[in-house]
């Protein structure tokens, strides 16, 4: 996995590369301190994941993860930071971050969750989603009940690749189906997806 990390505070920045570089799995590529800078780098560095903060001047993590999101829609957005009110998460998703955590989590947990989101699942802290549970839930009722198991499995946590496995059908057909899923559920990823399945 190739990490960038993006943290106005020097200090932050330093402790995580040091510690998340000695993961096997993890190569820290470089680090930024503000949002624009972050996105300069993922330009030249292309890392697979970015752990991002959300309060940094010149540009806030918010802003940076819409622009990284538009131009490279492959790099996964981790949210990492100290607020955990609702209106920071609620934007943070809706900028297309992948997960978000609180800074409270140890190293070991932040690289396990690093390396579940890598794959597609969707991390969120507990209290946040606890928070966001608090929001108006979108329906479901306009889903087919194979939607309904599709959505069940993506908010589990499961790849196309499982849930082609466990419902019998084609990786395609699983993709086909979410893209409609999110549409129906006015979500833009996985993550908003799973959180408004269990929001329902």
């Amino acid at each position: 996995m190739k990490l960038l990390i993006v943290d106005d505070d020097a200090l932050i920045r330093k402790s995580l590369s040091i510690n998340l570089g000695k993961e096997a799995d993890i190569d820290v590529v470089g680090d930024a301190c503000d949002g624009a800078k972050a996105v300069e780098m993922c330009g030249t560095l292309d890392p697979n994941v970015v752990l991002m903060d959300i309060r940094m001047p010149n540009m806030d993590g918010i802003a940076a993860t819409r622009l990284i999101k538009s131009r490279h829609p492959h790099i996964r957005i981790m949210m990492l930071t100290t607020f955990d009110d609702k209106p920071n998460i609620q934007q943070a998703l809706s900028a297309g971050a992948d997960g978000y955590l609180i800074k409270t989590d140890k190293i070991a947990g932040i690289a396990d969750k690093l390396r579940a989101l890598l794959i597609g699942v969707a991390v969120v802290d507990a209290d946040a989603l606890k928070k966001l549970a608090q929001t108006e839930n979108p329906a479901l009722s306009n889903l087919t009940p194979r939607e309904r198991d599709i959505a069940r499995l993506v908010a589990q946590g499961l790849s196309n690749k499982e849930i082609a496995g466990q419902l019998f059908l084609s990786e395609g057909t699983v993709r086909n189906n979410i893209v409609a899923i999110m549409e129906k559920m006015h979500v833009t990823n996985r993550t908003q997806l799973g959180m408004a399945y269990y929001q329902h």
